[in-house]
């Protein structure tokens, strides 16, 4: 009998994230109960489920979803190859290691009444993730590391971007990577 072949992973998360933004968009309540607040509300509250139901939700606030289609982008493009080069199971460390870091770092500096939404912590991990796979495969990572910093410069010049978020998931996403790859050597 033919084996089934095993549904992708990041397929599978783009397919959630933009039910969830279809959810959103009928009843936009769903924001406040999946949104990621700061880490004295989080303490408070004790939702800690937060760290990673932000990456469910994306801004609405304009008639093309913009947040959305950057984010489920540039998840597909980074993805794709780090799935395909590490396995299901490594794609999905790094993808919610990377979630998690950056939604930590961006609770950390929020404010009380301030929140943040979007997978934008765990995309910032792939690229993290793809620097360090990229040179150990001998790619060219120049072209991601430019990308980074364009981000991290839009996401200081204009309002509504969580840097910290990315830089926290960034961070995780080279780490976790590092990791992985190390052990794997064993």
């Amino acid at each position: 009998m033919p084996r089934m072949k095993q549904r992708s992973a990041v397929l599978t998360l783009i397919t959630v994230i933009c039910a969830f933004y279809l959810w959103e968009l009928v009843d936009s309540g769903i924001i406040g109960t999946f949104a990621l607040y700061g880490i004295d509300l989080l303490q408070v509250t004790n939702q800690w489920y937060r760290l990673v139901t932000v990456a469910l939700i994306h801004d609405n606030s304009s008639t093309i979803p913009i947040h959305l289609a950057f984010n489920m982008l540039a998840l597909h493009s980074l993805g794709t190859p780090i799935e395909t080069l590490l396995g299901r199971s490594k794609f999905l460390i790094i993808f919610f290691a990377s979630l998690i870091g950056g939604s930590i770092a961006s609770a950390i500096f929020l404010g009380y009444s301030g929140y943040s939404i979007g997978a934008s912590g765990a995309v910032f991990g792939l690229f993290g993730s793809w620097i360090i796979i990229g040179r150990r495969i001998g790619a060219e990572v120049k072209s991601t590391l430019v990308i980074i910093g364009l981000n991290f410069v839009l996401g200081f010049t204009i309002g509504g971007v969580d840097w910290r978020a990315h830089l926290g998931g960034l961070i995780a996403g080279l780490a976790v990577t590092k990791v992985l790859l190390s052990s794997s050597r064993s």
